[in-house]
Formats: structure tokens, sequence, C-alpha cells
């Protein structure tokens, strides 16, 4: 049986750490899933605590508020697609359960189902297969002719509630994330796009160091009501290019056209990460990008023999 555990936004994504630890207390199989969710497969936690896996998410919800103050949802499955799904259908202080893996993906939509984004979903839906259920019960070669032949095993054995997935402890980040909170409601878009230059150099910077680079990125916004609203875009390339990335995070702010929308926080995840040395960069003429690389260079290891702030955009030390 596996647990997924997921928080809202306002904990941080600096709360994941001390989530990971308090599951470690009934698990040493804990796998972080970034930005606000951690798996955990707990089958022999059950044996050993003799409970149920409401029981045991019971624990671990109540540890979690009472030492931290999160309250969290948490979904079980026994796999880790089913217990996603159930922690994005669990309600505050309810454990939502998967015992019927068929009954509780049968109505669902198919573009629910891990792998399958809006593109796959609107060739699904044109032929009418706009459901698990549906999914499930057509033939493999039809979905295979659809979609690919690896493609759509994994679709009909995802749509028949079969995850081959593993919990893998310690596993590497696939994305990176940074967040900034303002110290009031804030209106001013030069003051959140000054927040969105210092994120995307906080997370170019971690990702040359880390020699990493990352496909796309996600921004998420934070409101004063305390809603959310994401957007996410793939990058032209593989990067961790300061500019390639503050360029497109502008992009996706203005996307959202807030106008006067009181922002309380802004967050930035660099997602699919890769070695930077596996990665491809188009060469340019553009004699400005060769030279803010070689900056770049020049300030990364500045930063590292005198502390992060020793260098930053003109806009930010103002």
């Amino acid at each position: 049986m596996i647990l997924c555990v997921r928080y809202g936004p306002e904990a941080g994504e600096s709360f994941l750490p001390r989530l990971v630890d308090l599951l470690g207390e009934f698990t040493p199989v804990v796998e972080a899933a970034p930005p606000h969710e951690a798996l955990a497969d707990v089958r022999g936690a059950l044996r050993y605590f003799d409970r149920t896996p409401a029981e045991l998410a019971a624990v671990i919800r109540v540890r979690a508020l009472a030492l931290y103050g999160v309250d969290c949802v948490i979904g079980a499955g026994p796999n880790p697609m089913l217990a996603r799904m159930a922690a994005r259908e669990a309600r505050p202080g309810l454990t939502l359960t998967v015992d019927d893996p068929a009954a509780f993906l049968r109505d669902r939509p198919v573009v629910a189902l891990d792998g399958v984004g809006r593109a796959t979903a609107r060739t699904l839906c044109g032929y009418g297969l706009d459901s698990a259920g549906r999914v499930a019960d057509a033939p493999l070669a039809v979905l295979q002719r659809l979609v690919g032949a690896k493609a759509g095993r994994e679709l009909w054995e995802r749509a028949r509630g079969i995850d081959r997935t593993p919990v893998v402890p310690n596993a590497a980040a696939r994305s990176l994330a940074a967040e900034r909170s303002f110290p009031h409601d804030e209106t001013d878009r030069t003051e959140q796009r000054r927040a969105l230059l210092s994120l995307a150099a906080e997370l170019g910077a971690r990702l040359r160091t880390g020699n990493q680079v990352c496909r796309s990125l996600a921004l998420t916004v934070r409101y004063a009501d305390r809603s959310t609203t994401s957007r996410s875009r793939t990058l032209p390339e593989p990067t961790a290019h300061t500019a390639a990335l503050t360029a497109l995070a502008y992009a996706l702010h203005d996307s959202l056209g807030l106008q006067r929308a009181r922002v309380r926080g802004v967050a930035l995840r660099a997602e699919g990460l890769g070695p930077a040395e596996r990665a491809a960069h188009q060469l340019t003429f553009d004699p400005a990008d060769e030279k803010a690389r070689r900056i770049e260079a020049v300030a990364d290891r500045a930063r590292a023999k005198f502390g992060p702030r020793a260098i930053l955009p003109g806009s930010l030390a103002a």
C-alpha cells in the first residue's frame, strides 16, 4: 500500500524535507515529489504497527499538524498513481483509500491518468475514449495505433489501475523550486517581476552548480485569499541560462493577466531536470548571448568564493 501525502502551497517547499523525515519514522521507503507531495510505501509499516492505511494516515496527519502546523491530505492506493489520484480528491481531515481500482477509475476523465497530457487526451476523446473505463475496455491494439506501441500499452495498463512505477527513496530530484513571499499583498507588477528575476537567478545558479539543465518552468502565484494559479511552459531547449529562465518566467507572468490582483507570493519551479553534458545548445551568431554566458560563468565563480549576494542583477541590488 502506498500513501501520497500532500500539503498546501502556503506551507512552502521548505516543509517537504520535514515531511520526508516525518514519514521516515514509519517507513524507510519515502520519495519526495516536489513541490508539495511525498510518497511512502507503508506495506511493512501496516504489519509492524498493526494498523489500517486510514489509521496510519491519521497518525501521520496529526503529527504533521502538531509539530509543524500543516494540515495534510492523504490518499492511499496499491500503487503510486492511484495514491496520487486519491490524494487529489481527498478532503482535509480524511483519507481516501482506493480498495477497488476498477470502480475508482471507471468514470474518471482520461486526462486524470498519469502520462496523459492535453494532446493525447484530445486524440482519445476524438474517438470517444474520454474516460478511463472506456480506455480500459478498448482493445490494446486500437490504443497502440492511436498513440504508439509503448504509450498505448502504458495507457491501457494505467486505465486498468496498473502502475509499475516503484517508490524510490532518495531519488534524484526531478525538479527544483524557489519561492518568494511579499511582506504585504503586492499589486505592483514591477515588484512581482523583480521577485521573478530573483527566483530565476536563484534557480539558474542552483542548476549550474549541480551541472544540470531544465526543460520547462512552472509559475505559481498565491493570492491574498490563499487561492493559487499555476502556469507551465516548455523551454525552446534545455538550459540553465538565467536570461532564458527569466524571459520565460516573465512570459508566464504576462500570460496570467493579473493587472491589480493582490499577490501574496510567487514560486518558480524548474522541471524536467537532466545532466548538462547531455543537453544540446543551439549555436547562435549573437555576440550578446555569448557575452552574457561568459559573464554568467564569471559571476558563478565569484558567488562560489564570496557568497550568493556577491554579484546581483542591477534591479535587485537597487
